[in-house]
């Protein structure tokens, strides 16, 4: 019979995690602090498996494993925590852990892990570092806590990452995240947007070019594989990449070689390949836009970023998080009442992340009152308050949409000449509250910024009822 050892300071979860595993045949030890872990780990009982929390009466228990690796080295470790951010499923799968459960977790998928573990005799490796708070991914649904344990499990790996998942989700933070926690973090982070680049210079900018290789061409240029020497590449809206470009990239993935536009020299690809798409590749696969053995080649390891409204527990913590940062660069410091947090809470957030972001900083620097209420959100978000923050394809999705929400709330104004005046005031609003914000409240700068005068900026203040913040 296995011997599991359990730690943790909490009573009720000892009892429910130890009944768990005795059901599943188990002999079960179940203590509260690391001086009786290192009690029983000393003793003449063997110990298979150790199931530990990170928070414990006498320190933390991933930073402890070091002490188990002294007195067990080869004993495999189950992490389980309440601090369920990336941060620590990172640490937990660096000091060696063979699985990290975030609480609370389903108890079958304990004692799946302790079979596991018993299975493969996994070993204790020395801890790395303690968290680094600035990580920008935050989030303890559930659907979160997967992402971070496959970026745990990758981080220290070469192997190429396809991110997926809508348009502000997030997908370039992952990307940063993999590599900031990973070997090559001393080297360059390296990013480019397929859709930003022209069709005819993405070749140019992937792989560089020589003097002459083309009009324009007066000297040579460093390509992003050649800035990310080292370091990562980050291939973001990769389904935008014309059919001739791929061909191009495949060849490098498959020989880990290149060569510029106009040169014959081959150049070793020393970069990791992180890539990004909002789009169904498998269905431009299908179609014959994506080539399919770029995307097997790119989809080594893939993430899905789940949408915000697929996360919405998450939200109250983005929410203050923003604010928090916004007071930070200089803007006043607001807080949420409990109703305007459910407000935002309801909310499908067709922008995601960056929706929520924006508004937030929005808010913290246009409105008066130190509590934002529900009303305040409710103005805020508004009609356009759904719009996603990019793409062309999203722009137009958003205008047919408010254009088919006018004609019903007001039937024939599609053809009483109204529909220009209606669709810009639409837009207006938030755009001029936007720069407003940008500009730390400043109407002079946010004028100039948009190209009119200020004058004209106060009379459309006026106009539209916005409330401006002190002017400078």
């Amino acid at each position: 019979m296995s011997r599991i050892l359990v730690v943790d300071d909490d009573a009720a979860i000892r009892t429910v995690v130890g009944q768990a595993l005795r059901r599943a045949g188990h002999d079960v030890v179940a203590v509260g602090t690391l001086a009786e872990r290192d009690r029983q780990l000393a003793g003449a009982e063997h110990i298979d498996v150790l199931v530990t929390d990170v928070v414990l009466p006498d320190g933390d228990g991933i930073a402890a494993l070091a002490a188990v690796a002294t007195i067990k080295p080869q004993l495999p470790v189950i992490i389980m925590s309440a601090r369920n951010t990336l941060v620590t499923a990172v640490r937990a799968t660096e000091a060696g852990a063979y699985e990290y459960l975030p609480k609370p977790f389903d108890l079958d998928m304990l004692t799946g892990a302790v079979a596991g573990a018993l299975a493969r005799g996994a070993a204790v490796a020395q801890p790395e570092p303690a968290e680094d708070p600035a990580l920008p991914l935050i989030g303890r649904s559930p659907a979160m806590q997967d992402v971070y344990r496959v970026i745990a499990r990758v981080v220290a790996t070469d192997l190429t990452v396809l991110i997926s998942g809508e348009s502000g989700t997030g997908k370039e933070l992952v990307a940063r995240a993999i590599h900031d926690l990973g070997p090559r973090s001393a080297a360059p982070f390296v990013a480019i947007n397929m859709a930003a680049i022209p069709r005819e210079l993405i070749e140019a900018e992937l792989f560089g070019h020589e003097r002459g290789a083309f009009t324009g061409a007066a000297q040579r240029s460093a390509g992003r594989f050649e800035q990310a020497a080292g370091g990562t590449l980050f291939l973001d809206e990769i389904g935008d990449m014309p059919i001739e470009a791929q061909t191009r990239l495949l060849r490098v993935l498959q020989s880990g070689e290149f060569t510029t536009v106009g040169g014959v020299r081959a150049l070793r690809a020393d970069v990791r390949i992180v890539a990004a798409t909002n789009r169904d590749l498998l269905g431009q696969v299908a179609s014959g836009q994506f080539r399919e053995d770029l995307f097997y080649r790119l989809n080594v390891v893939p993430i899905a970023l789940p949408a915000l409204r697929e996360r919405r527990e998450d939200i109250p913590t983005l929410a203050s998080h923003f604010l928090d940062q916004a007071a930070a660069m200089g803007l006043p410091r607001r807080i949420l009442s409990d109703e305007a947090t459910a407000v935002l809470v309801a909310h499908d957030w067709p922008g995601n992340v960056r929706e929520l972001e924006n508004l937030m900083r929005r808010l913290a620097a246009l409105l008066r009152d130190e509590v934002i209420d529900a009303a305040a959100i409710r103005a805020a978000l508004g009609p356009v308050g759904a719009v996603p923050t990019d793409g062309g394809d999203a722009i137009e999705d958003a205008v047919q949409t408010l254009i088919e929400r006018i004609a019903r709330e007001r039937p024939g104004a599609l053809d009483d000449g109204t529909l220009y005046d209606r669709v810009i005031g639409e837009v207006e609003r938030p755009l001029i509250q936007m720069m407003l914000a940008r500009h730390g409240g400043n109407q002079l700068r946010a004028a100039r910024a948009m190209g009119i005068n200020r004058n004209t900026l106060r009379k459309r203040l006026d106009s539209l009822a916005i409330a401006p913040r002190g002017d400078g």
